[in-house]
């Protein structure tokens, strides 16, 4: 287990489904002794489709909550929501800073093929994601720029980072 820092921290993990976000974060969790937050898990928790957007920002909008009272408390945090969009990111870093607590960001950046062919092996979603809506995200998403990542802290646990972006 990794010494858990010196104060509050928030770390965003960051990538399209089948990246290895959960895998990842779950390390994370388990070295740093951090609490994490991810809707899919809560989500099937409560028997709702994970195509369910309307409930999703629900149940993400707790999560932060949740997650800020516990940055307040001094913890560290890990949000596990993919964070498509820059403005997502931004929100979460600004609101953790005013905190008082620092941020980390991890973007696990994989080949649409490999996405595909791991999304396909684990065989979650119902109905089954098709390569064509894999296609529509790669579009959609907005990848953390070189800028942006100057914006975040250095990770706690740097042989992990190299995972990441």
């Amino acid at each position: 287990m990794e010494k858990s820092g010196t104060g509050p921290r928030l770390i965003i993990i960051c990538g399209l489904p089948g990246s290895g976000k959960t895998t990842f974060a779950k390390v994370l969790e388990s070295r740093l002794r951090a609490v994490r937050f991810a809707p899919d898990e809560w989500m099937d928790a409560l028997s709702l489709s994970l195509y369910d957007e309307e409930k999703r920002g629900k149940i993400e909008v707790l999560q932060w909550k949740f997650a800020q009272g516990l940055l307040a408390l001094g913890l560290i945090i890990i949000i596990e929501w993919g964070t498509w969009g820059r403005s997502e990111r931004d929100t979460l870093r600004l609101g953790a800073r005013t905190l008082g607590a620092a941020v980390e960001l991890h973007y696990l950046s994989v080949s649409a093929d490999e996405l595909f062919n791991r999304i396909q092996r684990r065989g979650m979603e119902n109905p089954p994601i098709e390569r064509a809506t894999l296609s529509q995200w790669f579009e959609i998403f907005q990848a953390p720029t070189s800028e942006e990542m100057a914006l975040f802290d250095e990770p706690l646990i740097k042989d992990l980072a190299a995972g990441s972006g």
